[in-house]
């Protein structure tokens, strides 16, 4: 499932959106979202009026790639958690079950000590949860498809 498609289905992405809900209070973060590997916002909570959420996920995507990169270089396998400090706002990003990215994103009303706590009792929560999509999502793909049936002479056959 690492470079497939991931597919949420509504009750994953409903105990997602609660458990950033969750992080969002705790740890007094203005906003956290839940990107895929290949930049796809899963969810977001906090303030995200005015925030180009799309381009966040997507850049956020290529830093963990970029970083992936530099890991290799270095010999490790990956860097797990990433920090970036600003001015007035800070990012914490953090790799979540090899198949998706949690960021962070606070400021001074928080501290990094709070986040990387609060983050790491998430991080248990949404491990869980997208073990039990992707567990989901195989058996669903070892059951009947509806087009396990259809050959390709059977597609010949409808464009002839």
């Amino acid at each position: 499932m690492d470079n497939a498609q991931m597919v949420m289905y509504e009750e994953e992405a409903q105990q997602v959106t609660e458990v950033i809900d969750q992080l969002v209070k705790e740890a007094n973060a203005k906003v956290v979202f839940v990107v895929d590997k290949n930049g796809q916002l899963i969810s977001s909570s906090g303030e995200t009026e005015g925030l180009d959420t799309t381009s966040l996920a997507s850049l956020t995507a290529g830093n963990i790639a970029a970083t992936g990169g530099l890991a290799k270089l270095l010999g490790e396998k990956e860097f797990s958690i990433l920090f970036h400090e600003g001015e007035k706002d800070n990012l914490h990003i953090s790799l979540i079950a090899q198949r998706v990215i949690l960021v962070v994103i606070f400021d001074e009303r928080s501290s990094l000590g709070l986040i990387r706590l609060r983050v790491k009792k998430t991080t248990e929560k949404l491990t869980e949860i997208f073990e039990s999509l992707a567990k989901k999502a195989a058996s669903a793909e070892a059951g009947s498809s509806p087009f396990a049936e259809i050959t390709d002479d059977d597609i010949d056959n409808l464009f002839s």
